[in-house]
């Protein structure tokens, strides 16, 4: 039996459907694993360099705390050794400082104070183990005149830090640093004539640095380190990192071929890869992102690699409905083409090649899919209805990973519902204001501000009014202080203001109160007007603390004694 025109044509317009809608599953299916794939790579690239710069600023305050010590007079008196009275009150206070630095830094497992005569005989040391902070009796004290971090450091000019290479830790009692993986950091004395008496050396611990850099790392991520040659010093196998250390090899290029390009390119220039790698043996598919990125003004014996990758089964679960959804498109379609193509041979072939050309264009990017007959009520419209969802769906996810990207950037400086900044970053501007102000006997004060009624509100009203509550208090807050201060939500109804410079007393006072004042003012919300209050602790340096955690307690604590003898007031330390 011969087929007539509209029978072939029926078919021909039958094929050429199932062919659009195999199409544009195949092309939409494929185009997004393929963009998904690009925005994990992107997004992990930018994770890496957020790490890389977490790592920077880490060496840089490890560097800081190196100097304040090597460049205090206190250390080039000690190694002088030529009052013994002052000698021994210089070594009780230098010791104070020593266990405080490591109260402060839990990655910091050892600090010492190392002469430059008597072969490099250390002449003060204290150790991190599992009883605490100790210092070292003198009978047990070491030469170490012998090894790299000493007589490379003793050749430094004034005001260098040298930085050595990451090593697993053998030193003879080094407690809980031993056969752990490490560097030291260290930094020249110089006595006033400007000639070198000793060093101070602050041991890292590897492990507890990277895991505080990768502590707000989402889950599925895996993080890489290695040094300039590529050799694993960090890798989620642990049997691989420090392979070198016990004979065995275990590189960065042979899990990563593409790395190569980092690990054989000229020393001091940074650099980037992103790369993916096929499934191995007992190893899933991967995309992965790895920097490389010199350490600046440290004299480094050699620079590091970073990394960050991720399973690609994780990277693409997201396009897994989406290829479902193209699969039963294309399966509906086929069966209404087959059993309605004599009858629409000529109303299909104006809608089958906009389809046609829509798919077309939206195989070759993220461009608009093109007038579709989304107002029709048969199968053509639900098919292009089907595809414009479809695009949605990719753009949504798109839309998503994008957002993701960019609060990965803010989280690591940010609280998500005030903008104000987090504890993290209240921590570092401490520090640095406590260095500065130890450097040149300036003075701060710490606002720890705790919301009254909040707990009420949130649970009357729901979180919505509480949330609104934290914002305009948050604004207010910034409004009220100045540009160098700090202001930082600790979680909860809980804020901290770190006031730099605050030498005043009257002026502090000053400040609190108005604070005081502007918190207490109602907040419109909806009909209501919403009375919140506080109660505000000050604590000062140096009156009340000589680091970060001692002036956070005591502020705290004064807080609680405002709260206790009556809301919304302020109260300093007692230390005042």
């Amino acid at each position: 039996m011969k087929l007539g025109i509209a029978w072939r044509l029926g078919l021909a317009l039958a094929a050429v459907g199932v062919l659009a809608a195999g199409l544009t599953g195949y092309y939409g299916y494929s185009a997004s694993r393929q963009l998904l794939v690009a925005a994990a790579e992107e997004r992990l690239l930018t994770a890496t360099r957020v790490l890389v710069r977490q790592l920077a600023v880490g060496m840089d305050n490890t560097a800081r705390d190196v100097l304040l010590f090597a460049e205090h007079p206190m250390a080039a008196r000690l190694l002088a050794r030529s009052d013994p009275q002052l000698q021994s009150r210089s070594e009780i206070n230098t010791t104070l400082l020593f266990q405080r630095m490591l109260d402060t830094h839990p990655e910091y497992y050892q600090i010492r104070l190392i002469d430059a005569a008597d072969h490099g005989l250390e002449r003060l040391r204290v150790d991190r183990d599992s009883a605490g902070v100790l210092r070292v009796a003198e009978e047990d004290l070491q030469e170490k005149g012998h090894y790299p971090y000493v007589f490379e450091t003793l050749a430094l000019p004034a005001g260098a830090v040298y930085v050595s290479k990451a090593v697993i830790n053998h030193e003879v009692g080094a407690h809980a640093g031993l056969d752990k993986p490490s560097l030291q950091v260290a930094a020249p004395v110089r006595g006033i004539d400007g000639q070198v008496r000793g060093l101070v050396v602050i041991n890292v611990d590897l492990d507890r640095l990277f895991d505080q850099l990768a502590a707000d790392l989402p889950d599925g991520l895996q993080l890489y380190l290695s040094n300039g040659a590529g050799e694993f010093l960090i890798h989620p196998d642990r049997s691989k990192a420090f392979a070198f250390d016990r004979g065995q090899s275990a590189l960065l290029q042979q899990g990563f071929p593409a790395a190569i390009a980092l690990v054989e390119q000229p020393a001091g220039q940074p650099g980037q890869i992103v790369t993916s790698v096929e499934a191995g043996e007992g190893a899933p598919a991967q995309v992965a992102a790895f920097v490389r990125q010199p350490l600046p003004g440290l004299h480094s014996e050699e620079e590091f690699i970073l990394g960050l990758s991720e399973p690609l089964e994780l990277v693409l679960k997201e396009s897994e409905h989406l290829g479902a959804m193209s699969l039963r498109i294309v399966l509906a379609f086929s069966a209404l083409a087959l059993l309605l193509a004599a009858l629409l041979a000529r109303a299909l072939s104006r809608p089958i090649a906009q389809i046609v050309a829509a798919v077309q264009r939206f195989a070759s990017g993220r461009e608009s899919a093109g007038v579709l007959p989304l107002e029709r009520d048969d199968e053509i419209g639900l098919l292009a209805r089907s595809i414009d969802h479809m695009q949605q769906q990719i753009g949504a996810q798109f839309d998503s990973l994008e957002l993701k990207q960019r609060e990965l950037d803010h989280l690591a400086s940010h609280d998500s519902l005030t903008g104000l900044a987090n504890r993290r970053v209240l921590l570092e501007r401490l520090d640095h204001a406590l260095a500065h102000a130890k450097r040149n006997g300036g003075r701060l004060a710490m606002l720890f501000i705790d919301l009254d009624n909040f707990k009420e509100i949130n649970d009357t009203l729901g979180h919505a009014a509480g949330d609104a509550v934290l914002r305009t208090l948050s604004q207010r807050l910034r409004q009220l202080v100045r540009e160098v201060d700090t202001v930082a939500r600790m979680g909860g109804d809980e804020f901290v203001i770190l006031l730099d410079h605050a030498d005043d007393p009257e002026a502090i006072t000053a400040v609190t109160q108005k604070l005081l004042d502007a918190l207490v003012q109602p907040v419109p919300f909806g009909d209501a007007e919403l009375v919140a209050g506080a109660s505000i602790g000050v604590s000062r340096y140096p009156e009340n603390g000589s680091n970060a955690t001692e002036l956070i307690a005591a502020a705290d604590q004064a807080m609680y004694r405002a709260k206790s003898s009556g809301r919304q007031r302020a109260m300093f330390s007692e230390a005042d």
